[in-house]
């Protein structure tokens, strides 16, 4: 006689049960919140700005201690400008026949808009001084113009002096100083602890 097979029982399972099935090997998702941007006011400006002015200041501070007197010693340029403006630069002069009397420290002329540093001047002739720390041919081709508004100017209002140019640097090379003498400019630079004036080869330029 056949054995029967036992009949396989279907084991119906819940709804709970088969969506835990489907689900478990699925990671869960994180929800992202969205976080309010921040608006920004006036205030928020104005004071971001008072910040960044506030390091500025600081900056520019520290690099003007820098350059000021360091143990009591001062910078070249700060020896450099005492010289310019002592008396024995106008001995200096008079070995080429120019004999200066007076200077004078300007920092505009009159009337011209144009910065100058320095003026010696005896009545009938004067210099008109420009002193930088580097010389370049920028500042001369500058201080070329500028003898032009001066020129202008001093014909405007009567004053018969002749003006001559010179450029003082305490940095200097051989092209740029040449370049300053072929305009018939004077350049005054440092030599050891003192100055010296360079004196065109040709005939030093009038205006």
């Amino acid at each position: 006689m056949p054995v029967k097979t036992p009949a396989k029982k279907t084991i119906k399972k819940s709804a709970r049960q088969t969506k835990g099935l489907q689900t478990s090997g699925l990671k869960p998702v994180k929800k992202t919140v969205k976080k309010p941007t921040k608006k920004v006011t006036w205030d928020d400006i104005e004071d971001d700005y008072k910040e960044f002015k506030k390091l500025q200041d600081e900056t520019w501070a520290a690099i003007r201690e820098n350059q000021k007197n360091i143990f009591g010693i001062k910078t070249t340029l700060d020896f450099f400008i005492e010289h310019i403006m002592s008396t024995d630069i106008l001995k200096k002069f008079k070995k080429y026949g120019f004999s200066f009397d007076r200077l004078m420290e300007i920092k505009f002329a009159q009337g011209v808009y144009a910065e100058i540093s320095a003026v010696y001047d005896d009545c009938i002739q004067a210099v008109v001084v420009i002193v930088t720390n580097t010389l370049l041919q920028a500042d001369i081709d500058n201080h070329l113009v500028r003898m032009e508004k001066i020129r202008k100017y001093a014909d405007e209002h009567g004053d018969k002096r002749q003006f001559m140019g010179a450029m003082a640097a305490t940095i200097t090379d051989e092209s740029t100083r040449n370049y300053a003498l072929k305009q018939g400019l004077f350049v005054i630079e440092p030599s050891g602890e003192d100055v010296k004036v360079i004196k065109p080869e040709g005939k030093v330029r009038v205006w």
